[in-house]
């Protein structure tokens, strides 16, 4: 029995075996139409997209030749231009040279504007020096800001409340006795006879009796008010620009470093740390001259006995942070008055300030700048000259900073590179 299921067990084994087999067969037919299929339906679609792009590159051509048809009709195109064709290089100069001249004009229109920006912006800077000291003491920089700006702005009130009355009574005074100082130029001859052929006194004098000198020289009242405005206008301006540069010129040196190749950011943070430091002395170098011509001033005034001493001294210093005019204007407002109080007090600042400005721009100015920005003598005097003739007041006021940066450029740049050549 035992036999019996054996060889049935062993005759049932090859069966399933070959069922296995045969369904295993039909599974990789079935698969193998699965994929001619896949392979039908690419094929299929392939020829959809390449029956698309046929259709496309027809309609192109139909409309390409539809064109040539209607160019054909005004005559056949030409050869397009070459770039170095003289047509285009002289298309291409009038533009470079339109857009030239339209942002000269630009420039001219907000030139302005730009004076102010950078006169704040060398005021933050010189001003920087002084909250980084109050920094050192343990202020929190919002405060050292705050301080310094109080004592700017009590200097800028002190500076009016002391000179703008005595100026105004000054001004109005010597209007009104103009006649007379005219009367008093009959008392010699030349003048006298001068007088008799041409009338100038006599006609000089109906001019400033007339009644409306102020009005001629200030254009009116609304010419007086213009000014007036445009001038407190540019203060405020130029303290609130001021106060923006130095609350925020950490962050602006910080964004302005990050533009710097960082092989050389390094170097060019020390250099630029180092002119900032340079021109923070030259504006504290500018105040010390004008503190001194200030206090020499009012001593001077005080010993002839010119009214107002004090006013005219402050206005002397204010002036004296002016390089190279600003001396010259000052001496020249102060001589008049003295010329109006008596010709001997006129005489007398004539002679002192054309002394004391010799004393102060080759001795004064130039030591004191020397120490503070590093600049020799000579150059300090060729930068000023040289700023205040292609800029004016604001070019006297940064020619001597900007040469304190160009000469560090050179001696730590230029002259290491030439070394090594």
């Amino acid at each position: 029995m035992s036999d019996s299921s054996g060889t049935s067990h062993t005759g049932t084994g090859p069966n399933d075996g070959a069922a296995l087999h045969a369904a295993h067969d039909d599974a990789e037919v079935a698969h193998r139409d699965a994929e001619a299929a896949h392979l039908d339906a690419e094929a299929v679609h392939h020829d959809a997209e390449q029956m698309h792009r046929d259709a496309e590159a027809m309609r192109v051509d139909a409309e390409r030749a539809h064109r040539e048809d209607d160019e054909q009709s005004f005559g056949r195109l030409g050869r397009p231009l070459r770039r170095d064709s003289p047509f285009m290089l002289g298309f291409l100069g009038a533009l470079g040279v339109f857009l030239a001249w339209f942002l000269t004009q630009a420039l001219i229109q907000a030139r302005s504007v730009i004076i102010l920006i950078v006169v704040s912006m060398f005021l933050a800077v010189g001003l920087n020096p002084v909250v980084e000291s109050l920094m050192r003491r343990g202020m929190r920089r919002t405060m050292a800001i705050a301080i310094v700006f109080l004592f700017v702005i009590s200097a800028f009130v002190g500076f009016g409340f002391a000179v703008v009355p005595p100026v105004a009574e000054q001004s109005e005074e010597f209007v009104q006795n103009i006649p007379q100082y005219l009367d008093d130029l009959r008392g010699n001859s030349t003048i006298r006879q001068f007088d008799e052929d041409y009338g100038v006194i006599q006609k000089a004098q109906d001019y400033v009796t007339s009644g409306d000198l102020g009005e001629r020289l200030f254009g009116g009242l609304i010419g007086v008010g213009r000014i007036v405005i445009n001038a407190v206008f540019a203060a405020f301006s130029v303290l609130i620009l001021t106060l923006y540069f130095l609350a925020s010129l950490p962050s602006m040196k910080r964004q302005a470093y990050r533009l710097v190749p960082a092989t050389r950011r390094e170097r060019v943070q020390l250099l630029a740390d180092e002119v900032l430091a340079r021109v923070g002395g030259f504006v504290s170098g500018a105040f010390a001259v004008a503190f001194i011509a200030a206090v020499t001033s009012y001593i001077f005034l005080t010993i002839v006995g010119l009214p107002f001493a004090l006013a005219l001294a402050v206005f002397v210093g204010l002036l004296d942070l002016i390089p190279l005019v600003g001396a010259t204007i000052a001496a020249v407002v102060v001589t008049i008055l003295g010329f109006i109080e008596s010709p001997v007090v006129g005489v007398a600042c004539l002679v002192f300030y054309i002394a004391y400005q010799q004393f102060e721009n080759y001795v004064i100015y130039p030591r004191v700048m020397r120490a503070a920005v590093d600049v020799p003598a000579a150059l300090t005097v060729v930068a000023v000259l040289l700023g205040g003739a292609l800029l004016g007041i604001v070019g006297a006021l940064l020619a001597i900073p900007v040469a304190a940066a160009v000469l560090l450029v050179v001696r730590q740049v230029a002259i290491p590179r030439m070394d090594q050549v």
